[in-house]
């Protein structure tokens, strides 16, 4: 049963709201792309709770965050319908679902992952994967290079991240600054309505209004209930604790991997590979491949990153090891992520109709396609190879793939999802399953 809201629009009870949400959280396969277009549907233009110009403008803001863009919608939406409580809901049913799953699959990977057919469903998982951020590639590519300088961003970004190992926040940075300059420079430069000033939307409910008392309150809460928990793991266990290292790790990835799931991912696989040793490169295409069969963000593929470094470092069983590694990781990574959202939201709210900061949105969603190029390339490579070095010269870093490690079956399979995904455009559960079917066929037969 729906009620209406004073701007008009058809606000849902919360129990139908939570209804939606979780239906939301189960169907939510497919990566962020799938997963915003299905938000779109469900709650744009199936339910009608949020309009398109308000809904564009709280993805862009959630795609400036750092952390998971289409978690962070979830809760932007249900915040927007039900205040702090309906974020809750609607972020916690987004995750939850689909972090229960792969704590399962986590398990099973550890205990059972040397057996030969969960090798070849790996394997076939790894290929399939690929294929997956080549196709999100291209789909985000096509909606955000619009024009020339949205191109050339993409490519600096690309250069800056892959070749030079440039920062995360200071690529976006300087996109954003590059897109208000870009504004001030073209002729469209002009104020909007209220002079391009905040506009409060009189419509709205008390709560998306800002304030400095509330703003400092649920600042205050929320820095509490993320800092409070990691101070305690440094006192209890020591900084040199996998457990204590991990929190402090995900709070780092919470606070600077900005762009989104893809830009967290290339993040974390170079961070837990390359220096912490948590998992080799194979593995975390592994967790990837189990996070692309469930529903919920992908960026789940961290706690498949926390379950095997707590289970092998933390000093416990190793199943039980994995599950407190799972559970710091899940707090660590999405507590921030209602803090971004609950404290910043009311202010967004109240600029929407500003264009130089829509031109700053619109450039670091540019720089974002070359973050997800780096991604790209950089699982490219380890899927494709099974032995890759480093070639350094001067400040250029580049992998270097060994060519005798070149895996013919793998390169096979990612070109087959490759083409049944962005020709056919075939399920993609479907084709997963064919994926993994090949290669546990493969690893049986040899």
């Amino acid at each position: 049963m729906t009620r209406e809201a004073v701007n008009g629009r058809n606000v849902p009870g919360l129990a139908e709201a939570t209804a939606a949400f979780a239906r939301i959280g189960l169907l939510s396969f497919g990566g962020p792309a799938g997963q915003i277009a299905l938000m779109h549907r469900i709650l744009v233009e199936e339910k009608r709770w949020l309009d398109e110009p308000r809904f564009l403008h709280a993805l862009n803001y959630c795609m400036l965050l750092p952390g998971p863009e289409a978690m962070q919608l979830a809760t932007y939406a249900g915040w927007l319908l039900h205040g702090v409580r309906g974020g809750l809901i609607a972020g916690l049913l987004f995750v939850l679902p689909g972090a229960v799953v792969i704590v399962i699959l986590s398990a099973v990977y550890v205990l059972v992952g040397d057996v030969p057919v969960v090798q070849g469903l790996l394997l076939g998982l790894k290929a399939a994967v690929l294929a997956i951020v080549l196709e999100a590639l291209v789909k985000v590519s096509k909606r955000a290079l619009k024009g020339s300088l949205a191109v050339v961003l993409a490519v600096a970004a690309f250069v800056g991240i892959a070749l030079l190992n440039i920062p995360f926040p200071a690529i976006i940075l300087a996109a954003a600054l590059i897109g208000v300059l870009a504004h001030g420079m073209s002729a469209d430069s002009g104020t909007d309505q209220a002079g391009g000033d905040a506009i409060v939307d009189a419509g709205m409910p008390a709560w998306a209004r800002p304030g400095l008392a509330r703003f400092m309150r649920t600042s205050g809460v929320w820095l509490m209930v993320w800092f409070v928990p990691l101070a305690a793991l440094f006192a209890v266990l020591g900084s040199d604790h996998v457990l204590a290292r991990e929190a402090a790790f995900f709070s780092k990835m919470a606070a600077v991997t900005f762009g989104g799931a893809y830009a967290v991912l290339a993040y974390v696989a170079q961070q837990a590979v390359e220096i912490h040793g948590w998992l080799a490169p194979g593995e975390m295409l592994t967790g990837l491949g189990l996070a692309e069969t469930t529903p919920g963000p992908l960026i789940l593929v961290l706690v498949f990153v926390g379950f095997l470094g707590g289970g092998r470092a933390a000093g416990l069983d190793p199943l039980a090891g994995g599950l407190a590694g799972a559970a710091v990781t899940l707090w660590f990574t999405f507590v921030p992520c209602f803090l971004w959202i609950f404290a910043g939201a009311p202010y967004v709210e109240t600029v929407r109709h500003v264009r130089w900061l829509a031109k700053a949105l619109s450039a670091v969603t540019a720089a974002v396609v070359g973050v997800i190029a780096n991604l790209a390339v950089w699982f490219g490579i380890h899927v494709l190879f099974g032995r890759v070095g480093t070639w350094q010269y001067g400040p250029f870093a580049l992998p270097a793939p060994e060519p005798a490690s070149f895996d013919l079956l793998a390169a096979a399979i990612a070109s087959g999802a490759a083409i049944a995904l962005m020709r056919y455009q075939a399920n993609l559960i479907a084709v997963l399953a064919v994926a993994v079917a090949a290669g546990m066929l493969v690893r049986f037969a040899a």
